[in-house]
């Protein structure tokens, strides 16, 4: 017997803000309240793995300021956003850096990369 369950998600995919219903069945996924196909796969994606986009910043030595930023290429299951920040932590960047330059690879197993987001001089 298939477990079914009913979640409720606010799309944030567009301004329009529509109020997702999402019902799970087994392996069968029913989205309502969608006013666009974006909609629908965003309550599909979020009742069954939610994904979040990652930034945070590193240590920055011997640039123009101690902190510099640094975001994943991809987005990755919210479940795994604490080990990816735990691989992240002890990142120390060197100036210079120029934006977009790898830092980590393969943050956390995920196959995600984590980028400089701006130049430290």
């Amino acid at each position: 017997m298939s477990e079914k369950e009913h979640k409720e998600f606010t799309c944030i995919l567009c301004p329009r803000g529509c109020r997702l219903a999402v019902d799970l069945d087994g392996e069968a996924v029913t989205v309502s309240g969608n006013a666009c196909p974006k909609g629908l796969e965003y309550g599909r994606q979020e009742a069954v793995e939610p994904m979040r986009s990652l930034s945070t910043t590193v240590t920055a030595m011997g640039g123009d300021r101690p902190r510099l930023p640094v975001r994943l290429d991809r987005d990755i299951p919210l479940a795994r956003i604490l080990d990816a920040m735990a691989a992240i932590d002890p990142v120390v960047a060197h100036a210079p850096v120029s934006c977009g330059q790898v830092l980590v690879r393969d943050v956390a197993g995920l196959d995600r990369t984590a980028t400089s987001c701006r130049p430290a001089r």
